[in-house]
């Protein structure tokens, strides 16, 4: 039995993504901090497809010790596709953001994802039909005022993907890397990112897509053979592109 795991799948594009995948009949291993909420998203996909085999993995991410004991925990199943899904923002001029909330962004956003791909990458990248996909953000190729520290972080994401997709090709591995970049998202994400309890994105956002959408993104882009799947930040139109950073390739660096 092949899985494929979707971390931060307790709401929003998470969540829409595992029922995404439930549809392709995909065996899923869930992960977030609340656990009620998965076992919840279990009982949805099991609403979709009663024979798919669901596990749950509560872990928090932005403690480095859960991540490793999570991957280790992992290694009794066969993973054909990682997403890692789980991140937040913050909201805030940087010389007035909360140190220790900056902190906890930086360990999830950028060293679960980083020790999460590596680990897998060294696992599965030799394996034909293995994806990892990582999910950036508009952001993560244009830097926006009072967001700069989150954008820093999915910067680090795009070029740290785009990177590696291109590593991979260049030692002609069939592990295919992918970067899904969203723009704005109907998700609990402002919320986090303002520390409020509600926000409607309706009354205070003039574009924007739901969960549900760019759960469909993200099932487009895992069935292309391209590596960014990224939202225009003007239009709202999804593309499917080749990597945007440049990367000096073995086979033409001499």
């Amino acid at each position: 039995m092949k899985y494929t795991v979707i971390t931060g799948s307790s709401s929003g594009i998470g969540y829409e993504t595992a029922l995404a995948f439930a549809t392709r009949n995909k065996n899923l291993i869930l992960i977030a901090r609340r656990e009620a909420q998965l076992n919840e998203l279990k009982k949805a996909i099991h609403n979709v497809n009663a024979d798919l085999d669901v596990v749950i993995k509560p872990a928090d991410l932005s403690q480095s010790d859960q991540v490793h004991e999570l991957y280790e925990s992992l290694k009794e199943y066969d993973i054909e596709t990682w997403i890692n899904n789980a991140g937040f923002g913050n909201s805030a001029p940087v010389a007035e953001q909360q140190v220790k909330k900056i902190e906890k962004m930086l360990r999830v956003n950028v060293e679960a994802l980083t020790t999460l791909s590596t680990l897998y990458a060294r696992d599965y990248s030799n394996k034909e039909g293995t994806q990892l996909i990582n999910v950036s953000s508009d952001l993560g190729y244009r830097i926006a005022p009072n967001a700069v520290s989150y954008a820093a972080t999915k910067f680090y994401v795009s070029a740290f993907t785009e990177g590696l997709a291109q590593e991979l090709s260049d030692q002609e591995a069939p592990m295919k890397v992918k970067i899904l970049a969203p723009a704005m998202t109907e998700t609990e994400f402002v919320k986090t990112a303002k520390e409020i309890d509600e926000f409607s994105y309706s009354d205070n956002v003039q574009k924007y897509h739901t969960a549900k959408e760019m759960a469909q993104f993200m099932l487009d882009l895992y069935d292309s053979d391209r590596a960014v799947g990224k939202v225009d930040s003007e239009s709202y139109e999804f593309e499917l592109m080749d990597p945007i950073f440049p990367y000096v390739s073995k086979r033409t660096a001499k």
